[in-house]
Formats: C-alpha cells, structure tokens, sequence
C-alpha cells in the first residue's frame, strides 16, 4: 500500500483528493492537513510514502513544509508532490529547489492524480513536460549557478564531470522528455537511458530528475540544448 498524507487548506479540494485516492486499492490516506505546520508533524510522525502539497497556505506555505520534509540537509526525505496551478510559476519552482519530487496542476484529472501519487511513490519524479520549460526555464536563469541543489561547488566542476552522451541526456530531461522519449531521440535503448539518469544523478550529487532539471537550467546547460 502507498500511504499518502494530503494537506491543501481548502477543504473542498482537500476532501476531493483523498475521496480519489482512498478509492484506489493500492494507496491509503492515513493522514490530512490543511497548513504547512500540521503536516510537517503528521508527516514526520506518520512517515507517509507521499505528501500531496498544496502551496499556498495561511501560516507554513507548502514551500517551506516542503523543505522542512524533504529538502538538504533532511535524514530522512519524504516525497513530495506538488499541487499547484498555472499563474503560481515561481513558487513551483521554489518548491522543486525546495526537494518536491514533481507537480501537477490542480485541473489535473483524478487519473493523473492517482498516477503522479504512484510515481512518486515508486521514487521517479514527476514533470508535466508541457510545463517544464515554461515553469523552470523562466526562473531558472534567476538563480546563482554557484549554488546548484544537491551538489556542492559551482556549476563548472560538476558540469566537467559529464561526457557528453550524458550531456545530451541532461538535456533531454530538462526538456521534459520521459525515458521513452529520449531513446527514441538519441536512438538507444529504454535501459541504456535508465543507466545514463542514474549516472548522472549520482556525478552530480542529485536526488532526482526534478533536480536534475532545476541543475540543467541553473548551470546554463539546458539553455544550450538543440533541436532533438
């Protein structure tokens, strides 16, 4: 069983969720909250497999419950997955450099729901790739590429690091594109692309593929990306 906390502080949204995931035989709610500090205790306490996160929220946003549960320096990280909506760009991406393991947009439909809560759960991350670019890339640039999440040093070490197969990979993710899709792309295998994100989240120090995204456009590198 996928056991999932879910904290929005609007009721009717709130009850929505877990109405649709209690309903799925692989997944319980053993938990919900409606602001950032009742969740942060009910997770730490409850050690759900996800939290559902809304954002915005009276007292402790999801920002930073996010990263009280799963950001740097945190033992033992719990999944995040973001829940937000399309004119709030720049908190998602303080919430993916906060440790979210993915979003999805609140006009998600409840079979998107119950798939991001299982990939997450699964310890993939979850981009909308029609949104990646649009979310990160614009405030991707704003932040200092001496300080990329998850690794230490500025960008040019951990960049060094990488050949450049991996390169291209890096960018692909930062594209959006699922495992399926860059190896069609670069004409490989669907194992072959596995083994190259798990290269180059362990080179450079990342957690995840939304990590690995926040690097890419940190770094300048998915700013050189070409046409695939």
């Amino acid at each position: 069983m996928i056991r999932v906390i879910v904290c929005d502080d609007q009721t009717l949204v709130r009850t929505g969720f877990v109405t649709i995931l209690d309903a799925q035989p692989d997944i319980e709610v053993v938990g919900e909250a409606g602001d950032g500090l009742a969740v942060v205790e009910l997770a730490r306490r409850v050690r759900p497999d996800v939290v559902v996160m809304d954002i915005r929220m009276p007292g402790l946003d999801g920002i930073e419950a996010t990263r009280r549960l799963a950001g740097p320096g945190v033992a033992e990280p719990v999944r995040t997955l973001v829940v937000t909506t399309f004119n709030l760009d720049e908190y998602v991406y303080e919430a993916l450099r906060a440790g979210a393991s993915g979003f999805l947009l609140k006009d998600a439909t409840p079979q998107q729901l119950i798939a991001g809560v299982r990939t997450v759960a699964a310890g993939d991350a979850l981009l909308a790739p029609a949104v990646t670019r649009r979310l990160i890339g614009r405030y991707g640039s704003r932040v200092r590429a001496a300080d990329p999440p998850g690794a230490a040093g500025g960008g040019g070490a951990n960049r060094s690091g990488l050949a450049p197969r991996e390169l291209e990979v890096l960018r692909l993710i930062a594209a959006g594109q699922s495992n399926a899709e860059i190896a069609a792309a670069l004409v490989l295998s669907g194992e072959t692309v596995k083994t190259y994100v798990s290269r180059i989240l362990a080179k450079l120090g990342l957690r995840d593929r939304v990590q690995a995204v926040v690097y890419a456009y940190r770094n300048g590198l998915a700013d050189e990306m070409g046409e695939y």
